[in-house]
């Protein structure tokens, strides 16, 4: 994940003999201030996933449209939390028969389920590294993960704002949300994979 960054060259009417100082750098934030409210930055964020598909190759997909909140408690970890949803109709995986099938009622389901939404039920931390276990829903289905997250990065960015970022993925098995269609290949195997990676590439701005 990258944050901006900015530097200036000296003035022109600057002699060269006489020391120039470079714009400051875009100011790296104390851990301490870490604590705080967030929302999501979803134009800079990624919430993907992958599964494989026909046992040979490997599909990767993306939901475009998603709201997130934190409540990042740095020296109380388990006091912090985390809620997102999740529109599952902005599935995108580069192929829209294949979107087409994922958002109808053999998967997602959209007309009947419209979100997707996760709460955390707890949170542990170990210096940059980050446990978070909640309640994931799909399809009505309600279901316990646990996903590890590295803390990639805290900063001001030019526009005044303190941004924090997050990478972090798991694997989940679909069928114990309901998403359970297959077809058999002749060959052996199935079509597609149960076992799902979700991938998660997030910067989120502290609130005002």
């Amino acid at each position: 994940m990258s944050f901006f960054r900015r530097t200036s060259k000296p003035a022109a009417h600057v002699a060269t003999s006489t020391p120039t100082q470079a714009a400051a750098p875009v100011a790296v934030a104390e851990r301490d201030a870490l604590t705080g409210d967030y929302t999501i930055d979803a134009s800079h964020s990624r919430l993907g996933f992958s599964a494989r598909h026909a046992m040979v190759t490997t599909v990767r997909g993306q939901f475009t449209d998603f709201e997130g909140t934190a409540q990042v408690d740095a020296e109380n970890p388990a006091a912090s939390t985390v809620s997102l949803t999740i529109r599952p109709a902005s599935i995108s995986t580069g192929s829209a028969d294949r979107d087409g099938h994922l958002v109808s009622a053999d998967f997602f389901d959209v007309e009947n389920h419209d979100a997707i939404t996760f709460a955390s039920t707890s949170v542990e931390r170990d210096g940059v590294e980050w446990t978070i276990t909640g309640d994931l829903t799909i399809k009505g289905t309600t279901q316990s993960v646990t996903i590890p997250f590295e803390e990639t990065g805290t900063a001001i960015d030019p526009f005044g704002n303190t941004r924090v970022g997050f990478e972090g993925a798991t694997t989940i098995n679909r069928k114990d949300w309901d998403l359970s269609w297959n077809a058999a290949l002749e060959t052996g195997g199935v079509l597609v994979s149960e076992k799902i990676k979700l991938e998660f590439d997030v910067s989120a701005i502290k609130n005002a």
